[in-house]
């Protein structure tokens, strides 16, 4: 498959995250929510789990934004749904991620693929945003708290939202946060 141009307008929407820590399969659980939601061509949907290294990868195939979603504490309440945007104050970033292939964080995912592309000569995504809810617990465990499993729906909604319309909008301050069903 040859890579498409920059600005091609294809979104990848990658749910991440390990479906047996509790609450870190809020990723995997939103993207198969979403299965049930007419979407756009230009949108790939993914169930990464814990294969980040898989990601950084694919996104060497061109798309034009990505969009994570992914348990993100960030010291709010359970539940509370984040839409983060990359390289903005408050969100994330590359420097300094640890690569590991099995705890792959959004920011170990970034700093791999800028090396890929680096290597390689392809092209990033030109917009990098998170969907993250704030987890209750990522201990051992299948299933989600009843806090990020309330969060689910909303989270799907903001992905459709961000897909369906107007993706070139930044949200404000790089973070905005609110606890699911508030």
């Amino acid at each position: 498959m040859n890579p498409a141009p920059p600005g091609s307008g294809r979104t990848l929407v990658a749910g991440v995250g390990n479906i047996f820590l509790g609450d870190d399969g809020f990723g995997v659980e939103t993207v198969r929510a979403l299965a049930g939601h007419p979407l756009p061509e230009h949108v790939e949907v993914v169930d990464i789990g814990v294969r980040g290294v898989h990601l950084a990868y694919q996104l060497l195939d061109g798309y034009d934004t990505l969009v994570l979603v992914d348990a993100t504490a960030r010291g709010g309440d359970p539940g509370t749904v984040y839409l983060i945007e990359a390289g903005t104050p408050g969100g994330i970033e590359p420097e300094g991620a640890v690569l590991d292939g099995h705890h792959m964080s959004p920011d170990a995912v970034l700093a791999l693929l800028d090396t890929l592309c680096a290597g390689t000569g392809a092209t990033p995504p030109r917009r990098t945003l998170v969907v993250g809810c704030e987890p209750a617990s990522v201990e051992e465990g299948v299933g989600l708290s009843p806090e990020v499993a309330a969060a689910v729906p909303e989270a799907v909604r903001c992905v459709v939202d961000l897909v369906s319309q107007n993706t070139h909008e930044a949200p404000a301050h790089g973070v905005a946060g609110r606890p699911a069903g508030k």
